[in-house]
């Protein structure tokens, strides 16, 4: 009688396992290789048991590693043999078939959630195929695709605890659900036109529109009106982007003057008409995540200059949604999926709120902010339970950089280089995010937005709520901006006084601005430090009461020491400078040429009266409301009003980018892709900016003002002011102005390495995602024997800035623990 050596093992799977189709999937798998066992969710992830050969349990776990379904992500496999014994050939085993078991729910849930992602290629045959019954059904979608994030409610994800279940499935539909074969098995959003969400066609006053929806929607999108269209995180505001009147109108609405907006072009064929779309911007656009790409439009694009004026880029995504596509290729519209006969080259597609606000994610709401906006609405009745706007990403160094992390992104987390404890990190006052850690993980959240407004602040308060709820955490750990007028910081100290007098435990960690930027490259990267952090932006409060934004660090997670940063210069005005950038390119002209200033024939200074300007003179002087400032965005406001281009902004970081673009024509043989590592400049070198020394400087062992270096540009403003004067190109000058500071912060580093050693640069501050900058600077580092860190996972401005506060309030709790 022959036997054979059978195993029983556990195989716990953690990671974004739930929702993607991992179970059917384990259960096919299992079946392949027949083995017996079970598969089921618990809060954990996904727990399995086999049973079978050893050697044939181990080419399961390879298989369930290697050929995991598209929306999984495996984090970890955990494996523990349970039993080990001989059996004999009559002899039955422990398991007769492999099956897929109910859920256990008891526990905290620590199961990751997948992101909401685009419908796949499987969906998509059958939304145009005309004998399959989701024909044309603009919510079709399976385990590989579809909403999750924004519909869920609680966890475990099954459908009662998302929006889907006021939707009872219909025998078919419930039959797909149960077939662990069927590419819809537990896909929780699962529906058809018999028993699942529809959409309507709303006037302005909420009134429905006769005629089909979508036929509707179009023929008023053709007519030029403006149709807001209920997606997977909130509405968009949709117009025919080669309509220039039409998008004019579309901002005179939403109140965005000039900020670019967003658009969305049929596939990615019609993208390459449209932007340079190269091997990197063709897998971006066509991945799941569906992000707004920011890339260089052509000249012969036909879309609207009122889309994105006097910019030389253009945002662009794909279709994401089944609704999308319907509009993009609608039959009864002469759209043609399979041969790519697209409705509109390219649709604007911009966030559905009023300059500033949140995105709207309800009918109701969105009539009653939008009507002022919308011509007609495309709505529908599933509910969206958590607003989320569109990511947007444009390419740095072959890769994707993030200008914003929401739809598509989050909630996947960062994993972090060892278990910390569980904190709130309530991010900036800008491009708010907010980030809670737990174990190894770190959350942030999607783009919240800027904190100036009661919905915005509305909105701040769901995701805390949310995001405390899904992960079933109530972190007494927070860490804030040391900004005392911050509304995240306001919301931490009101919540400090509901709490404090209670008996639990609490913790806080005030996290300078700067120190959270390199920080947060840290957390990626999980590097303890210490390194040179480069950490420029525009605004951040500094422990001095100055305004920080120039600034050059030794950080490590726990503490920094502020080794060298821009020369201070005052903001006439305060908050006004900010806006108005003639403010300072008055404040560093007064600097560069003291009483001479008065003598300068500029477009700059030729706006307000020359007593307006002796008024300014002295209230910088006096320091009436002329804080000091160190900030690298500042500077970039004084040279773009200095040569005469930008004088005052509409939106932040305008002057920024404006100079960058001007720079790219200097260099536009090079601009695709962006590189200029053989074109210096001849004039950099005459500029000095250094000084001071760095006698006596230490690595950090508590936050500290050491200033080693001043950076100071005053003969870089002399310089524009003569290239200005004797007509040299405002390209040129932009140009120059960006090699002179890649110049002074290379001599900087160079100097902090000879005297610390330490040859880790990090960068970050909303200032890297000047092309420029972000492009040329590393490769020069590099050349140069550095190691770079930059961020890659969240963005380099202030919606990474949670993440950086999260991880030094986490590690510097973790070693006070020990």
């Amino acid at each position: 009688m022959k036997a054979s050596e059978l195993t029983i093992e556990t195989i716990e799977v953690t990671g974004i396992v739930q929702g993607v189709g991992f179970r059917p999937f384990v259960h096919n798998l299992a079946e392949k290789h027949r083995l017996g066992g079970y598969v089921l969710n618990n809060p954990d992830g996904v727990v399995i048991e086999v049973e079978g050969e050893a050697d044939t349990i181990d080419d399961f776990v390879y298989d369930l590693e290697h050929n995991a379904p598209p929306l999984s992500r495996i984090v970890e496999i955990n494996r523990k043999v349970i039993e080990k014994y001989i059996r004999k050939e009559d002899f039955p085993c422990r398991f007769d078939r492999f099956e897929i078991r109910d859920s256990v729910h008891e526990g905290k849930p620590v199961t990751l959630i997948s992101p909401d992602v685009c419908v796949c290629e499987d969906c998509l045959a059958e939304l145009f195929d005309p004998e399959n019954r989701r024909y044309l059904y603009p919510f079709i979608n399976c385990t590989n695709c579809g909403p999750r994030f924004t519909i869920i409610q609680d966890l475990p994800y099954d459908r009662p605890y998302t929006t889907m279940s006021a939707f009872t499935m219909c025998h078919e539909c419930q039959s797909e659900y149960e077939n662990p074969r069927d590419r819809r098995f537990h896909a929780q959003p699962n529906a058809c036109q018999v028993c699942g969400p529809h959409l309507y066609i709303l006037d302005r006053n909420g009134n429905p529109l006769p005629d089909d929806p979508v036929t509707t929607a179009i023929s008023l999108l053709k007519e030029g009106l403006v149709v807001a269209v209920k997606g997977l995180g909130g509405f968009h505001l949709a117009v025919d982007a080669t309509n220039n009147e039409a998008v004019k109108r579309l901002r005179e609405r939403k109140r965005r003057e000039e900020k670019p907006l967003a658009i969305m072009t049929g596939n990615s064929a019609w993208a390459s008409r449209l932007v340079h779309s190269g091997t990197v911007e063709k897998q971006i656009l066509a991945s799941r995540e569906r992000p707004i790409l920011l890339t260089h439009r052509f000249e012969e694009s036909p879309v609207a200059e009122a889309v994105a004026p006097d910019n030389i880029f253009l945002g662009v995504m794909l279709p994401y949604t089944p609704l999308h596509y319907l509009i993009f290729f609608y039959p009864d519209a002469g759209g043609n999926y399979a041969q790519g006969e697209s409705v509109f080259p390219a649709l604007v597609m911009t966030s559905g709120n009023l300059s500033e606000e949140p995105i709207c994610k309800d009918n109701k709401e969105s009539l009653e902010r939008l009507s002022g906006i919308a011509d007609a609405f495309l709505v529908h009745n599933r509910d969206i339970h958590v607003r989320s706007d569109d990511s947007v990403v444009r390419i740095v160094d072959g890769e994707a950089s993030f200008l914003r992390r929401s739809r598509g992104y989050v909630p996947v987390p960062v994993f972090l280089k060892d278990y910390v404890p569980s904190v709130l990190a309530l991010g900036g006052e800008l491009k708010n995010t907010i980030c809670i850690t737990e174990g190894r993980r770190a959350f942030s959240s999607q783009h919240i937005g800027d904190m100036e407004n009661i919905t915005t602040l509305d909105f701040f308060h769901e995701a805390v709520d949310h995001f405390k709820k899904i992960l079933e955490l109530e972190p007494h750990i927070f860490a804030y901006d040391l900004h005392p007028e911050y509304l995240s910081t306001k919301y931490f100290m009101q919540l400090e006084k509901e709490v404090g007098g209670n008996d639990c435990e609490f913790g806080a960690v005030g996290v300078q601005h700067h120190h959270a930027h390199i920080a947060s490259v840290l957390a990626e990267h999980g590097h303890d430090g210490p390194v040179i952090g480069l950490s420029m932006d525009g605004t951040g409060y500094g422990p001095d009461g100055a305004i920080w934004g120039g600034e050059i660090l030794l950080c490590t997670p726990y503490n920094f020491t502020r080794i060298a940063h821009l020369d201070y210069v005052p903001m006439p005005g305060g908050e006004s400078a900010v806006r108005e950038s003639w403010r300072m390119a008055f404040a560093y002209l007064r600097s560069a040429f003291e009483n001479d200033w008065m003598d300068l024939n500029l477009p700059c200074l030729n706006r307000v009266s020359p007593y307006d300007l002796e008024v300014l003179a002295q209230a910088c002087n006096t320091g009436l409301n002329c804080p000091q400032t160190s900030s690298l965005g500042r500077l970039f406001d004084a040279v773009a009003s200095i040569i005469d281009l930008r004088h005052v902004s509409v939106f932040e970081g305008q002057t920024a980018i404006m100079l960058d673009m001007l720079a790219a024509k200097e260099n536009k043989e090079n601009v695709l892709p962006y590189n200029i590592l053989e074109n210096e400049s001849e004039h950099f070198e005459d500029y000095p900016v250094l000084r001071g020394n760095l006698e006596n400087v230490n690595l950090p062992t508590e936050d500290s003002l050491h200033a080693g270096f001043i950076l100071d540009y005053k003969p870089l403003i002399r310089s524009l002011v003569e290239g200005i004067k004797s007509g040299r190109a405002r390209s040129k000058l932009a140009f120059d102005f960006h090699i002179t500071l890649i110049s002074s912060f290379m001599e900087v580093v160079s100097l902090i390495r000879e005297a610390t050693g330490i040859d880790t640069v990090a960068l970050s501050g909303g200032c890297w995602q000047n092309r420029i900058l972000s492009e040329r600077l590393p490769v020069l580092l590099k050349d140069n024997g550095y190691q770079i860190l930059t961020n890659r996972l969240v963005p380099p401005n202030d919606g990474g800035l949670s993440l950086g506060q999260a991880y030094i309030a986490a590690r510097i709790a973790q070693r006070a623990y020990r």
